[in-house]
């Protein structure tokens, strides 16, 4: 049941005025705009860092809510869920050294975490969308369950965040819905958007006023990385049409429905788009003003901290809801400290560890490489680049991509596709300093989807496909996917691939 506390703070969120919080963004654009033009954002070194977030079950596979005191004692931020976990790495150089710290420090947490879970009955699932409802209850329930206190709806799963419940509260509300193929969910709140979770690499650009270019590449990028990591093939069987058969589902489901998920939950069709393919950027300016020109949904109070940049803290606070696949990142608890980066958003999480740090390896590559380069695929048109995008989200390594290789031929076949694109990735980790072996050890996970055409996306299906021939319900073989899905990962997440779940984990990588 909804506290009274959080009803108040929903409430003191819902009081800002917007015309005043908005004068205050511009206000702060024009001081990023001159932090930028004075080179504080400058930094000539390489740093990565990474967002990942997780689901919790219980022994049995079922979602769980982890009890906040938990989470806080094992360091990690809730999310939007009860059930959600996220950690957050520290920014690390992109050298060897650099990319094994993230890694250690994921495993690290990851570790930490476990025994105190497992004394709850818990675990923490890297994935990209949860399957099975709690034991007990209905998906549909447990993200449309909600209640209204003196006016405020408040949802009964969802985390203690007053931003969050606020916007089911505002005079602009999200979409609050789910309309993906076969599935038509309508609820009172943002809660539909914790069926997924997601991982986050940034890159942080050497200089402030390149960062177009760096985005340009980045935006080019997002379909092939997101059909090779598909990872959210399926909903939770309830929330399907009751009449919709099986094979209805499988041949019409998105490869990546988290995509679906976040658009259809935070946009209205015909009145606003908050969640969208960004479009290229003219200057580094204008990354800053389309984040202040951006459409308020919930103008959240504003509070000082001493850091760098609460010199901007409305404009921050309005990124915070400046939802892009790919989008500028401009921060720093000190001016030593600010850089301006790209955060990476399009990535489901992902079956282990090493598979995360492929991604994060292979997108911090690609942007260290590309733009030296001057690849051509900067000449890829972005209604291309967009085409890509939902294509790959649709169909996974299926879809029609298309690329320009680093001779500039166009191509579209897997193979050619990704040979230049992991090619370019290993290219730009060995300019970092990586060996050649260190470099396609990072990226070998990706390398074996690719050579061998096979996703996360595509192995779940494939595992539905075999129990419903052995004779099982949709539901049953959706079950039974899940079930074998998180039990590979409690064999393989710290110290395995995705490819030992095909039986190719001792291969060698002959490329």
């Amino acid at each position: 049941m909804a506290g009274s506390d959080l009803v108040d703070r929903v409430r003191e969120v819902l009081a800002v005025d917007a015309d005043a919080f908005q004068q205050q963004v511009w206000g702060d654009a024009e001081t990023v705009a001159a932090e930028i033009a004075a080179g504080t954002f400058d930094n000539p070194q390489a740093i990565v860092g990474l967002e990942y977030e997780f689901y919790a079950v219980s022994d049995d596979g079922s979602l769980a809510r982890v009890p906040r005191r938990v989470l806080e004692f094992v360091g990690f931020e809730k999310e939007l869920g009860l059930h959600n976990a996220e950690m957050s790495t520290s920014p690390q150089p992109l050298n060897d050294d650099g990319l094994r710290a993230q890694e250690a420090e994921v495993k690290a947490k990851l570790r930490a975490a476990a025994e105190p879970m497992a004394a709850e009955g818990l675990h923490l699932v890297s994935d990209g969308m949860w399957t099975i409802p709690p034991e007990g209850e209905t998906a549909r329930g447990y993200l449309t369950d909600s209640v209204n206190r003196d006016g405020v709806q408040v949802a009964t799963n969802m985390s203690a965040s007053a931003r969050y419940h606020a916007m089911a509260n505002t005079d602009q509300p999200a979409g609050m819905r789910l309309d993906s193929p076969h599935v038509d969910l309508q609820a009172d709140t943002v809660m539909p958007e914790a069926l997924i979770t997601s991982i986050q690499p940034h890159y942080q650009v050497p200089q402030a006023v390149d960062l177009p270019t760096y985005f340009r590449y980045a935006v080019r990028l997002a379909g092939p990385l997101l059909a090779l990591c598909a990872n959210s093939p399926v909903f939770p069987p309830d929330l399907y049409d009751e009449d919709a058969t099986a094979e209805e589902i499988l041949a019409d489901a998105w490869r990546e429905s988290r995509i679906d998920v976040f658009e259809t939950v935070l946009n209205v069709p015909g009145e606003q788009r908050k969640v969208r393919f960004p479009e290229d950027l003219d200057s580094v300016e204008d990354a800053v003003d389309r984040v202040a020109a951006d459409e308020t949904i919930v103008p959240m109070p504003v509070e000082g901290g001493g850091r760098f940049d609460d010199e901007f803290a409305h404009w921050r606070r309005k990124h915070g809801t400046y939802w892009r696949w790919v989008r500028p990142v401009f921060g720093g608890a000190s001016r030593e400290d600010a850089n301006a980066r790209i955060e990476f958003r399009p990535i489901a999480g992902q079956p282990t560890v090493r598979d995360t740090i492929a991604v994060q390896a292979a997108f911090a590559g690609l942007l260290e490489n590309l733009p030296r380069t001057e690849h051509p695929v900067y000449d890829l048109d972005w209604e291309t680049a967009r085409e890509n995008f939902y294509a790959a989200a649709k169909r996974g390594l299926d879809a029609d991509l298309e690329w320009v290789d680093a001779d500039g031929d166009r191509v579209g076949d897997v193979r050619s596709v990704y040979a230049d694109v992991l090619e370019q990735a290993e290219a730009g980790l060995r300019r970092r300093g990586l060996s050649n072996e260190e470099a396609a050890k990072y990226l070998w996970p990706l390398r074996q989807r690719a050579r061998h055409e096979i996703t996360p996306a595509s192995w779940k299906r494939e595992r539905i496909r075999e129990a419903l021939e052995d004779g099982n319900g949709f539901e049953n073989a959706v079950y039974a996917m899940q079930c074998e899905y998180i039990e590979n990962q409690r064999e393989t997440l710290l110290s395995g691939s995705f490819a030992d779940w095909l039986g190719r984990g001792a291969e060698l990588d002959d490329d």
